[in-house]
């Protein structure tokens, strides 16, 4: 370019004040990604999904979904041979997919109508189906499929510094908070023993007990669980590409195996999946993310594990960065309700910078109730999350309680007071002093509890003596502690309502209640399931809807005007 034109080219036009906003919204900080169908990177309508078929001898699934049985991968004869009704597949095939979008949306079919119809169709024909409905519709659907009546919550409550103290007072808050199941994990591994027993006593402090779990490898994981340290599971994943599973040295079968060891020592337990996994591993076999995802979830089906974490989860970020994926979030939930299962629907880890797309994520689970809202709303603030974060924190709380309140669905938190959160957190952590100091355990000084009764996070906290831990937390598994020794131990420091509820938990463990779907304890500590609390909706006025005593608890917020009613 000569000198003279240079001169001559055009100045850049100036942004607009109006751009230079937008562009500054936290929104834009967002990862989005154009579309790319041979990679996997479309969130459910790809032009390399298969087409729903289904060819059945003698019983037997001979093709599915174009695929002869002969060139079966390991999922498709998985499937095939265990998660598809061969009695109802036919009819069920030849239903076409609006009419079967329409029996999911309709009030007057029943569930189990519907059910008799799902449990027939392919993965390609579940694809199909709900290809078909838009979000509304989706969550329509959902008010109705979802298997336990009364929707629910679960929490993360983990510490950046694996502080015991700060796990078993996060555990009692979301006791209190109205949480049904909370998690835990860990920075430093060889920490579990411990934080998963704070856990387990901060839980017991009722009336809400909630059940416990401690998100590790799968053969410490299941160790806790036997011990009685724990109480339920859901780290066992399921891929939707057979390299991708066996990527990770699994099998559906061997999965199936795991599951098994888990209900034999009756220990609730679902497999986690979600969109999107394939395509972060790098082989998706140029599928769209949903048609993966059912997959996943039909080989939970076909497992016979009572339900599935799936709702994209730790891979939210690759379905949120393409168009309609978000959407494909909300269908993946319905499906698992489809088929039956329980559903644990994500809202899980942060996936965006937008508060307004955090709640848009949320809705479609929150608004129609899901089995569980969130499968890990982090009760500590994000910065302690060790699930790398939440779409919601413990600084959301009012925020959700309000939400509750404004439209009148039940998110399955309540609103408490000061004085309530206080006097639970002293109580757990006292507790836990009292059974350190039963099992000679590294002790916790009064400080320390009351440092953490008050804490907000682990920045708060005063420093604990790592090696030291470390050393304890080895003597809980060598000396083969287990939930009836902090039973004992809670009993003997005077904490017996906090041992009594333990005990009950334990009791139901051997139970096998805890196995049904949808399981939780009520605030008598009884199992609520989808047995004895079946979802029956069938239109306005049917189904679930707080009202009552739950409707009065949720009004209940922060700061809310009183009204004199003499001055009328």
């Amino acid at each position: 370019m000569t000198q003279d034109a240079a001169v001559d080219a055009p100045a850049p036009e100036a942004k607009s004040k109006r751009t230079r906003v937008l562009e500054a919204r936290e929104v834009n900080l967002d990862g989005f990604v154009e579309e790319w169908p041979e990679k996997g990177l479309v969130a459910m309508d790809s032009a390399f999904d298969p087409r729903p078929s289904i060819t059945i001898a003698d019983g037997v699934v001979v093709e599915l979904d174009g695929v002869r049985r002969e060139d079966f991968d390991f999922l498709d004869q998985f499937i095939a041979d265990h998660a598809i009704d061969v009695e109802s597949a036919p009819a069920a095939m030849a239903m076409p997919a609006a009419k079967v979008a329409s029996m999911l949306v309709n009030p007057e079919v029943s569930r189990a109508q519907v059910l008799e119809v799902t449990r027939g169709l392919t993965p390609a024909g579940l694809l199909e189906v709900v290809k078909t409905m838009n979000v509304v519709e989706i969550m329509m659907a959902t008010l109705k499929m979802r298997a336990r009546r009364t929707p629910a919550n679960q929490g993360h409550c983990t510490s950046a510094r694996d502080n015991p103290l700060q796990v078993v007072c996060e555990a009692a808050e979301a006791a209190l908070r109205g949480f049904s199941e909370i998690e835990t994990t860990l920075g430093v591994v060889r920490y579990a023993p411990l934080v998963a027993m704070a856990q387990t006593i901060g839980a017991s402090v009722g009336p809400r007990v909630p059940l416990t779990q401690c998100a590790l490898e799968e053969a410490t994981e299941l160790e806790l669980g036997m011990r009685g340290l724990t109480t339920y599971a859901e780290t066992i994943s399921v891929y939707g590409t057979e390299p991708v599973f066996v990527d990770g040295d699994d099998t559906p079968w061997s999965k199936t195996f795991l599951a098994a060891a888990y209900a034999s020592r009756g220990i609730k337990m679902r497999f986690t999946s979600g969109t999107g996994s394939e395509v972060q591993m790098g082989n998706a076999q140029g599928k769209s993310m949903l048609y993966l995802e059912i997959r996943c979830i039909l080989t939970t089906k076909g497992a016979g594990v009572q339900g599935l974490q799936n709702g994209s989860i730790s891979c939210i970020g690759v379905p949120g960065a393409v168009p309609a994926g978000i959407r494909a979030v909300a269908a993946e939930n319905l499906i698992a309700s489809m088929v039956d299962l329980e559903c644990a629907s994500g809202n899980d880890q942060s996936f965006s910078h937008s508060p307004m797309r955090r709640v848009a994520r949320l809705l479609p689970q929150m608004l129609p109730g899901t089995d569980f809202i969130c499968s890990g709303y982090a009760v500590s603030p994000n910065y302690d999350d060790m699930f790398a974060g939440s779409n919601l924190e413990a600084d959301d709380f009012d925020d959700w309680n309000t939400i509750q309140r404004d439209l009148q669905v039940d998110g399955g938190l309540r609103h408490v007071d000061e004085a309530e959160t206080i006097a639970v957190r002293r109580r757990a952590a006292q507790a836990l002093q009292s059974v350190f100091e039963y099992l000679d355990l590294p002790a916790l000084t009064d400080a320390e509890v009351e440092t953490a009764v008050h804490a907000h996070g682990s920045v708060d906290l005063m420093p604990r003596e790592v090696l030291e831990d470390l050393k304890g937390a080895q003597s809980i598994m060598d000396r083969g502690i287990t939930g009836l020794d902090l039973v004992k131990a809670l009993h003997a420091g005077g904490f017996t309502d906090m041992a009594e509820n333990l005990l009950a938990v334990l009791r139901q463990r051997v139970s096998g209640d805890l196995l049904h779907t949808s399981a939780v304890l009520d605030t008598n500590l009884q199992p609520m399931a989808a047995v004895n609390d079946l979802n029956d909706y069938q239109g306005p006025g049917t189904g679930y809807r707080p009202e009552g005593e739950r409707w009065e608890e949720m009004k209940r917020l922060r700061y809310v005007m009183p009204v004199d009613g003499n001055d009328a």
